[in-house]
């Protein structure tokens, strides 16, 4: 299926949020879907995966969470093909991850929600989310938020989902409605078993219909082709998985 990439402004009750919106060229209708980036932010990588989920049949819409520090890209991207690299862009980019408080993050969830609801091309329906790294927490927390549409959400290689906070991503669960797929990076510091497992038992203790899976050998990151972290295989198999997801929930 042919897709076309734009880039669109998004209105918050903070300003407008600058986002790359994939959508099929036949005009639709399609299952909308949100698309939470990584904290490196939108580049050809997170539009390369905007584009493929696009080719499946949704519009995808993939915000710059960051947009109250500038467009994408925020911060002039490094070297993330080594983990010094990495590193060094964690460095940069680590007060903004912090200053995006899950207060805000769910009011801007909102606003986007509504972006897609009002694009003529996405279907009436109910929309799905899914999250890399920090937007593993973002896709779930926004399925929390808007049970009332969203049907699925997804979290790859997310971290931190489950913590002593008293606002850890896994406290909300029990007001998810939708089904939920977590794929665990294998090397995570930031996901340690323990949290991969209280996260399994906080959803199956709220009866979210879930599965949450280890993926062994992959790192942190894993999804990324543009980083040090990036795994092939496990990739194709987020693909599949992601790709059945949201194909039962959200287009029958």
């Amino acid at each position: 299926m042919s897709v076309v990439t734009t880039t669109i402004e998004v209105p918050t009750p903070d300003g407008a949020a600058d986002a790359l919106l994939a959508a099929p060229t036949d005009g639709g209708p399609h299952p909308g879907v949100l698309l939470y980036m990584d904290a490196f932010g939108l580049r050809p990588r997170i539009e390369e995966m905007a584009a493929r989920l696009a080719g499946e049949g949704y519009v995808v819409l993939a915000p710059n969470v960051f947009y109250r520090s500038g467009r994408a890209p925020v911060v002039e991207l490094g070297d993330l093909t080594s983990p010094e690299g990495r590193h060094a862009m964690f460095e940069q980019l680590g007060p903004l991850m912090a200053a995006l408080t899950p207060d805000l993050a769910m009011r801007d969830a909102r606003a986007y929600l509504a972006a897609l609801e009002a694009d003529e091309r996405v279907s009436d329906g109910p929309v799905g989310t899914v999250g890399y790294c920090m937007g593993g927490a973002l896709a779930l927390r926004t399925a929390a938020e808007a049970p009332d549409r969203v049907a699925a959400a997804a979290s790859f290689h997310g971290g931190r989902l489950a913590t002593d906070a008293p606002d850890s991503p896994h406290r909300s669960f029990g007001r998810i409605a939708g089904e939920v797929y977590v794929g665990h990076a294998d090397h995570d510091g930031s996901m340690p078993p323990e949290q991969q497992q209280l996260v399994a038992k906080t959803l199956a203790d709220a009866g979210v219909d879930h599965r949450a899976e280890l993926y062994e050998g992959a790192q942190h990151g894993f999804t990324m082709a543009d980083t040090a972290a990036y795994d092939p295989a496990a990739t194709e198999r987020h693909w599949e998985r992601l790709s059945d997801l949201f194909r039962r929930c959200l287009a029958g």
